[in-house]
């Protein structure tokens, strides 16, 4: 028998903690404080543990990809939440649609990059 799997939660890391902390709180998440500088954030049934730590080539380096059941509307929601006017860094990449799907971009304080997209039924 295969164990069945639920979950998948990666490991951020933070330039600025408390800015990261601030800036996933407004995305919409929630967060569990697990240690002084450990955290997990959830939303619906998605997580990741944020934490104080900052490497460079690390965290310059990662990228996550997250599905969402509509790009558009997606897309509309981070423009409402005015980002990039309350954090330096953050940058958003508008919808794109390629043979697979939708996806748009944002970039955390931090300099992670999320891909929040759909892929086409075939």
């Amino acid at each position: 028998m295969t164990p069945k799997l639920k979950s998948i939660r990666p490991f951020i890391g933070a330039q600025n903690f408390e800015i990261s902390r601030n800036f996933y709180r407004d995305m919409g998440f929630q967060e569990v404080v697990l240690e002084s500088k450990l955290s997990l954030f959830t939303r619906e049934e998605i997580g990741f543990y944020l934490q104080d730590y900052y490497a460079k080539d690390w965290v310059d380096n990662t990228m996550i990809f997250m599905e969402v059941a509509n790009t558009d509307e997606f897309w509309k929601e981070l423009l409402s939440l005015e980002l990039t006017e309350k954090y330096e860094n953050v940058r958003l990449t508008p919808v794109r649609t390629m043979d697979w799907g939708k996806e748009c971009f944002v970039h955390d304080p931090s300099g992670i990059l999320w891909h929040f997209g759909e892929f086409f039924k075939k």
